[in-house]
């Protein structure tokens, strides 16, 4: 019996109406004859004001609770009307609704992209939940605010529990690549959160004998990056420091347009490339789909463990198999040195699926 899974489709904001759907047509194409999607429309950020007055509604959180997983698109809450612009962000909201605590953003330096670092080849997971980042932290209300005009605070919260969920994570991670796994903190100066996450970490690695664990600073992360990223396989670190370094790993492995992202917790799962709603460009059909489609392969590999049907990971390996075909062809988008719009370059990748797909049967045919 063939497996069907549902699927929530979000476009959001800015080039997210082009790309969401790009990565849906080649989702599809690397389904074929493996199983069946269910797609779920649903709307956030401009959409929904339009039809709800609110950019997250509940009817949007209550559908996506009953589907296997979904794919987000950007968001421009910069551009939503004063009162909405100053709440949680679309994105932030829906990972603090389901407790995604889980970002998992890979760098990869994929032949074609003229990358700055072409051995990288790491994984970054960042904790998603707590931190400095003022929408999340807190139960109620903002971890950031102002006493008077003149004086603004910020509390960084770091907790056990938080700290030990995401490094079993990065240790589980790494088992499945290169064993290693680099705890990355600040806590010469941050003694007592950074320290608490630190200590956490090294607390788990005990749990993980055939993983080899290392610890550095942020900013000497940050420099080894630059100097030589082939050093890392799994970096684990807290919210802030994560967000910073994995654009940084995505820019030096080629470009955040092939920026792959995924949010997940043990029971949800949300495709959502790093980068932003790029709004300048916008209805042009020039937006790199790439971050977005290879962002659902990882939503796919999930789905693997989840479910524990090899189907799904065979259908990421199809993807992930297309997409590097074809940047390293003369087929890219702008942002890549290239000349194709979002529809031709997701053309071709949904015609080097089905190519190589027919191939494939055409083999079996001769050998059976």
């Amino acid at each position: 019996m063939t497996p069907s899974i549902q699927l929530g489709l979000v476009a959001g904001d800015g080039i997210g109406p082009e790309i969401v759907p790009a990565a849906a047509r080649v989702l599809e194409a690397a389904a074929t004859d493996l199983f069946t999607i269910d797609w779920h429309p649903l709307p956030i950020g401009h959409e929904a004001i339009e039809r709800y007055g609110v950019a997250v509604p509940a009817e949007t959180l209550a559908a996506l609770d009953r589907l296997d997983g979904w794919i987000l698109g950007p968001h421009d809450s910069a551009s939503y009307p004063a009162q909405l612009a100053a709440a949680v962000p679309p994105a932030g909201a829906i990972r603090k609704h389901f407790d995604l605590f889980a970002n998992i953003r890979p760098a990869r330096a994929w032949p074609g992209t003229d990358p700055i670092a072409p051995r990288a080849d790491l994984v970054i997971v960042r904790e998603n939940t707590e931190g400095l980042y003022a929408d999340r932290n807190m139960f109620a209300g903002s971890g950031e605010f102002m006493p008077t005009p003149d004086v603004a605070l910020a509390v960084g919260v770091i907790t056990r529990a938080g700290s030990e969920r995401i490094a079993r994570e990065a240790f589980r991670l790494a088992e499945q690549r290169r064993r290693h796994v680099t705890i990355v903190h600040k806590a010469n100066v941050l003694t007592m959160t950074t320290g608490l996450f630190r200590d956490v970490c090294l607390e788990v690695a005990g749990d993980y004998p055939d993983v080899t664990v290392s610890e550095q600073f942020v900013d000497a992360a940050a420099a080894h990056l630059v100097r030589d990223a082939s050093i890392f396989d799994v970096i684990v670190t807290e919210n802030l420091f994560g967000d910073i370094l994995s654009d940084l790993a995505a820019e030096l492995a080629g470009s955040l347009g092939i920026a792959a992202s995924l949010n997940c917790s043990a029971t949800r799962a949300m495709a959502q490339a790093a980068h932003g709603a790029a709004p300048d460009i916008a209805g042009t059909d020039t937006a790199n789909p790439t971050a977005l489609i290879l962002s659902v392969a990882m939503l796919l590999r999930w789905l693997q463990g989840r479910h524990t049907s090899p189907v799904f990971g065979e259908a990421a390996g199809r993807t992930e198999d297309a997409i590097g075909a074809v940047i390293a062809s003369p087929i890219r988008t702008r942002d890549l040195g290239g000349t194709a719009s979002t529809t031709a370059f997701t053309d071709a990748v949904i015609e080097r699926i089905i190519g190589t797909s027919s191939r494939r049967r055409e083999r079996g045919s001769t050998r059976s």
